[in-house]
C-alpha cells in the first residue's frame, strides 16, 4: 500500500455523485436573467426554466413517482421536453422519451415494457395517442401538453401540463441521484428487426457526454443552439444537457422546415446546431427561396452515416462549418469525431471532405474506442485497408437492454461494447466505417463497400438520395443495386447512372442495376436497407 492510501479514507461527506441536472441548478443560480429557452413567442430565463422543472419534480412526487419509476413523454422539440430532462431525473426517475414518428404499436410496446406510470403527452400526437391507450394494458397518469398550433377545444390526457406544474412547488430539495450509476433515462433502439430494445443510460454518462460535447463543438454563454436535432433520439445527444451547461440558449424546433430554419438562424444568430445527414441534405438543396444570409459562420454537427462529400461542400458554400460524429443509442449519441488537422485548410476541397466524412478518433470523454478483429479481439493494423468492427468502452457506454440480459452480454462480449459497423483505421489513427456488417456486398470474391458507391452516387448531379444493397447475380453472387432519388425536375436513366459510376469506381463496384424512386426511412430518418435488400431480392438474379 503506497503512503497515498495508507491511514486515508475515502471522504464520502464530501462526494457528490455526478448528474447533468446539476447544470440547470448551476445555470439558474449564476445567470438567472438570461434566456435559456425560445419557443417562438415564448421566452424563459435560466431562473424559470429551474423554476418549472422543480415544479414539475414536485408534482410527480406527490403523485407517488419516485426513484426507480418510468415516466414517458410523447413531445417534440419543446419547452416541456426541455423540462422533463431536468425534473424526472431529478426525482431518480427514469425518462423514457418516445420517438414521435413510431407506430401507435410500437409505442405501446414501449410504454409496456418500460412500465411507464406517467405519460406527458403533446396535444400534436393526440391521434396517435388514442391509438395508443385503446389497447394498453396497464395503468397510467396522462398529461395533456398543450400545442398552440392545435385545437384547444381537443384536450388530451387526465389533466394538463400547466396543472400538474401548478401543483408542484420550487425549490425542490431531493437527495438524488445516490448513485451515479444510477439509471437516468431509457431510449429504445429503431428496431428494424423484431421489437427495439431499450438502452439505459446513467448519470455519470449523460453527465460526461453532455460535458464533452460542450467541448467538442465550443458551446459557451454567447451560443445559441437550434433544435434541429430530436429530443428524443440519444435524449438530444445529450445536448438537452450540454447547452444548459454551457449557460447557452436553446431555441425549440416543432418541425423541420428549411424556410424557417434559415429564418430563424438568421433572426436568432443561431451559433450550432444538429443533425442527421438528411437534415443537412434538406437544407444544402432547398429551393432559393426558402434560403436566408446570414453573416455568422454556423456549426453544424452531423453523425449517423457520414454525410456525402458532395453535401459537406454544399452546407460551407451556405455558411456552415461542418464536424462529423459517430455513434450509436447504446453511446449516448456521439463516441467518437472527425477532428480537423491543421494540413487540412491546404487539401482540395474535395480531399477535405473526403477526410470530413471519416468517423475519426474517440470523444475526450471516451475512454476506449478501437476497430478489432471481432474473432481475436486484437487491434486491426492502422493501414487503412484492414476491415475489423468498431468498439468502445468507458463511461459513456449504456447500462445495457432493458430486460434483455442475453443481448447484453452479447454485444459486451469480451469486454467491449461491439457496434456491428464494419470499418478501417488509418496510419493517422483516425476510424473511418466503410459498412455495417449486414450490408457489405461480395460479388466474386470481392468486398464492395456500399458506402463507397453510395459516396460516388451523391456527386451524381440530378442525385438527391441514394443506397446501394446487394442483388444476386447468377455470375458473381451480388452485385450492387442502387436505389436514387432524384432531384426535382431532373431526368436521367439508369445508362447513365451506371457509366456515371464507372467513371469514378472500380467497373466491378459500379452498380449492375438502378431503380429509381422514394427511399424507405425509419423514423428517425435513416433509409431502411433491409426492405431494400428485400425489393432487390425481389428483382431476380
Amino acid at each position: 500500500m503506497s503512503i497515498f492510501e495508507a491511514g486515508l479514507q475515502k471522504n464520502t461527506a464530501n462526494f457528490e455523485p455526478l448528474s447533468p441536472v446539476s447544470f440547470l441548478r448551476r445555470a439558474a443560480q449564476i445567470v438567472p436573467e438570461h434566456t435559456a429557452i425560445i419557443d417562438g413567442t415564448r421566452r424563459f430565463t435560466y431562473a424559470q426554466f429551474w423554476r418549472r422543472s422543480c415544479q414539475l419534480a414536485s408534482a410527480l412526487e406527490a403523485r407517488g413517482i419516485g426513484a426507480g419509476d418510468c415516466v414517458a413523454i410523447l413531445a417534440g422539440n419543446t419547452p416541456e421536453m426541455l423540462e422533463a430532462h431536468n425534473a424526472i431525473p431529478m426525482l431518480g426517475a427514469i425518462l423514457n422519451s418516445l420517438n414521435v414518428r413510431l407506430d401507435p404499436e410500437t409505442i405501446r410496446f414501449i410504454l409496456e415494457h418500460g412500465e411507464a406510470k406517467v405519460l406527458l403527452a403533446d396535444q400534436t400526437f393526440a391521434d396517435v395517442l388514442e391509438a395508443v391507450v385503446k389497447d394498453l394494458n396497464r395503468e397510467i397518469l396522462i398529461v395533456g401538453i398543450d400545442d398552440p398550433a392545435q385545437d384547444p377545444s381537443r384536450p388530451i390526457g387526465e389533466m394538463g401540463y400547466e396543472s400538474l406544474l401548478a401543483e408542484g412547488s420550487s425549490p425542490f430539495e431531493t437527495q438524488q441521484p445516490r448513485d451515479e450509476w444510477q439509471a437516468l433515462s431509457l431510449l429504445y433502439t429503431s428496431g428494424t428487426t423484431g421489437d427495439p430494445k431499450g438502452c439505459v443510460y446513467h448519470h455519470r454518462g449523460a453527465y460526461l457526454s453532455a460535458l464533452g460535447n460542450m467541448h467538442t463543438v465550443g458551446l459557451n454563454r454567447d451560443s445559441v443552439y437550434l433544435w434541429t436535432l430530436p429530443m428524443f433520439h440519444c435524449d438530444g445527444w445529450t445536448f438537452t444537457w450540454a447547452v444548459t451547461a454551457a449557460l447557452a440558449t436553446h431555441i425549440c424546433l416543432r418541425q423541420m422546415d428549411p424556410a424557417l430554419i434559415f429564418r430563424l438562424i438568421r433572426d436568432e444568430k443561431v451559433s450550432h446546431m444538429c443533425g442527421a445527414p438528411v437534415v443537412l441534405n434538406m437544407l444544402a438543396n432547398a429551393p432559393a427561396e426558402q434560403k436566408s444570409t446570414f453573416p455568422q459562420t454556423v456549426e453544424i454537427v452531423t453523425g449517423g452515416a457520414a454525410p456525402p462529400s458532395a453535401v459537406i461542400e454544399a452546407m460551407e458554400e451556405h455558411g456552415f462549418r461542418v464536424t462529423h460524429l459517430y455513434g450509436l443509442t447504446e453511446t449516448y449519441g456521439p463516441a467518437t469525431v472527425c477532428l480537423p488537422q491543421a494540413d487540412w485548410p491546404d487539401l482540395s476541397t474535395t480531399q477535405r471532405s473526403a477526410r470530413m466524412a471519416r468517423q475519426g478518433v474517440r470523444c475526450g470523454t471516451l475512454e476506449g474506442g478501437s476497430v478489432k478483429n471481432p474473432e481475436t479481439m486484437e487491434d486491426v493494423p492502422w493501414d487503412a485497408h484492414t476491415l475489423g468492427e468498431v468498439m468502445v468502452r468507458g463511461n459513456t457506454v449504456m447500462k445495457g437492454y432493458l430486460k434483455n440480459s442475453a443481448a447484453t452480454d452479447a454485444c459486451f462480449s469480451g469486454g467491449w461494447f461491439h457496434s456491428g459497423d464494419l470499418a478501417v483505421r488509418h496510419p493517422d489513427g483516425y476510424i473511418e466505417v466503410k459498412d455495417r456488417s449486414k450490408d457489405v456486398i461480395i460479388s466474386g470474391g470481392e468486398n464492395i463497400s456500399s458506402l463507397e458507391v453510395e459516396e460516388v452516387l451523391y456527386r451524381h448531379p440530378d442525385v438527391l438520395e441514394a443506397a446501394v444493397v446487394a442483388r444476386p447475380d447468377p455470375k458473381w453472387g451480388e452485385s450492387p443495386c442502387a436505389f436514387v432519388t432524384l432531384h426535382d425536375g431532373a431526368r436521367t436513366d439508369q445508362a447513365s447512372v451506371v457509366d456515371y459510376c464507372r467513371q469514378h469506381l472500380a467497373h466491378f463496384k459500379a452498380p449492375r442495376s438502378v431503380v429509381f424512386g422514394p427511399l424507405p426511412k425509419t423514423s428517425t430518418g435513416k433509409i431502411q436497407k433491409f426492405l431494400l435488400r428485400n425489393r432487390a431480392a425481389a428483382l431476380g438474379d
